[in-house]
């Protein structure tokens, strides 16, 4: 079988792919298996140099690959140079900091040396989308594999193309050959791949970027395996302007977290919600930065959204949206498909959206912005913690501890208060709820794939005091 890519700007055909068979799959694993002692072994100076070649092969690389990501998922051209940049900094951030994220720490129990120290788990199976189709692996890549683990990814078959290209960059950085390695499978055959290499016996690990429908059914594996697993899933981010946020900034920054990738963001906007007595002075400011969008060909830099990634995509927000107006939603932006080749939907922007309608009830992943009304800060809080979500979140206020405060009442895995969601390797990355669980990137999400290995040396006699010497 074989796996077409498309071009969402004109819907047209990009490549064929060949299917990896069942063959194939054994051994990939199997060699990934063999080389990861090896390549775990290493020192970390060594792995560290190697992924500082891998940053400088994808700057190297960074414009085809950019136009690559464009032309198979309908990135702007601009937002697509950023992610491989992105990319390159993580990999120079783990190269930095691994070493010492990886050194034992001593602790003191009154033994000769007690400490913890931390190995690698093995082979690392990764699942990943096709939104961000070279950070999303990266994340999980540049960490795992400074950590001394083999990594196997299986991507979303609309970015097998980026797949393939990450992976032959990592050839060219010197990344051993198994070391990092790509299964590719269509949509209908990945539900029986995943369960597959999960319980293969020489995977440890499984990671996930994905739906929560996804999660669930990856965590049921990987718990019925025994195996860990780390959960990125969906969000429903909360935007919350209070009365006394600078609204200029607000409304700057609400538009782009809401609009960049056309939307197609875990950690996008997906619900403003603003005091009511600065509602209106508010709208005013943002509808002004929604009309600056300029909807239209990706490659073009011009473009600031592009189309979305799939015709179903695109039609699913479509009917959110309708629903949504037909529940009393007021349509204030856009909501329409354009007269135009590809998946295209216009900037949208509903008002006076209540918790019931399906534009707060679902998650949005496209290019629509439903504002919400709250009586006061209280309310706002009460509306932003009104979902199974629990991934970021944004408050804006000129006051600082009053925006700590609140950002300790809300229910999420990242508050950014007066800015936007938005990960950064130096910082863990994750979330609660339905929007997972496990940290990714920073030393937590490290040593989520790590064995945490405790030792504690005592003197030839043995540890004084045997009647302390108990479970």
């Amino acid at each position: 079988m074989s796996i077409e890519t498309i071009n969402p700007a004109t819907g047209e055909t990009l490549a064929g792919y060949d299917e990896t068979t069942d063959r194939e799959i054994d051994a990939l694993l199997g060699r990934a298996q063999s080389v990861s002692a090896d390549w775990g072994s290493r020192p970390v100076s060594d792995r560290a140099e190697v992924l500082r070649a891998f940053a400088r092969d994808l700057r190297a690389r960074s414009e085809a690959l950019a136009v690559l990501a464009t032309s198979e998922m309908g990135k702007p051209i601009r937002e697509s140079l950023a992610e491989v940049e992105k990319c390159a900094w993580t990999f120079e951030v783990f190269a930095r900091d691994g070493p010492r994220m990886l050194e034992p720490t001593a602790i003191d129990t009154g033994a000769v040396e007690s400490y913890v120290s931390y190995a690698p788990l093995g082979v690392l199976f990764a699942i990943m989308p096709w939104n961000f189709p070279y950070w999303q692996v990266v994340r999980a890549l540049a960490p795992a594999l400074m950590a001394g683990n083999a990594v196997v990814l299986k991507h979303a078959p609309s970015t097998a193309g980026a797949a393939l290209a990450l992976a032959g960059v990592a050839r060219a950085a010197g990344v051993p050959e198994g070391v990092f390695s790509v299964v590719l499978a269509g949509f209908d055959r990945t539900p029986g791949v995943s369960d597959r290499i999960i319980s293969d016996p020489r995977v440890q690990a499984v990671t996930l970027t994905g739906s929560t429908g996804a999660g669930r059914a990856v965590a049921a594996i990987a718990g019925r395996e025994l195996k860990k697993s780390v959960l990125e899933l969906g969000g429903s981010d909360p935007f919350v302007v209070l009365a006394d946020a600078d609204l200029d900034a607000a409304a700057a920054w609400a538009v782009r977290s809401r609009f960049q990738n056309a939307g197609q963001s875990c950690i996008a906007t997906k619900r403003l919600i603003v005091e009511d007595a600065v509602a209106e002075r508010f709208m005013e400011k943002m509808l002004a930065r929604v009309d600056e969008l300029r909807l239209g060909d990706p490659s073009e830099t011009t473009t600031t959204v592009g189309p979305m990634a799939r015709r179903d995509l695109r039609d699913l927000v479509a009917d959110q949206v309708q629903r949504s107006v037909d529940a009393g939603a007021r349509l204030v932006r856009g909501g329409r498909i354009p007269d135009r080749p590809g998946f295209y939907y216009e900037p949208t922007v509903l008002d006076h959206v209540t918790p019931e309608m399906a534009v707060l009830r679902e998650e949005v992943f496209g290019p629509v912005l439903p504002v919400v009304r709250a009586a006061d800060a209280d309310s706002a809080v009460a509306l932003a913690n009104a979902t199974e979500f629990g991934l970021g979140s944004n408050v804006w206020t000129s006051d600082l501890e009053r925006g700590k405060s609140i950002a300790r009442r809300v229910a999420a895995g990242h508050t950014a208060i007066n800015g936007m969601t938005s990960s950064d390797p130096r910082l863990p990355f994750g979330g609660i709820k339905s929007s997972g669980y496990g940290r990714e990137l920073s030393s937590l999400g490290l040593h989520e794939f790590v064995n945490v290995h405790t030792v504690v040396v005592n003197r030839s006699e043995g540890p004084g005091g045997v009647e302390t010497a108990s479970e």
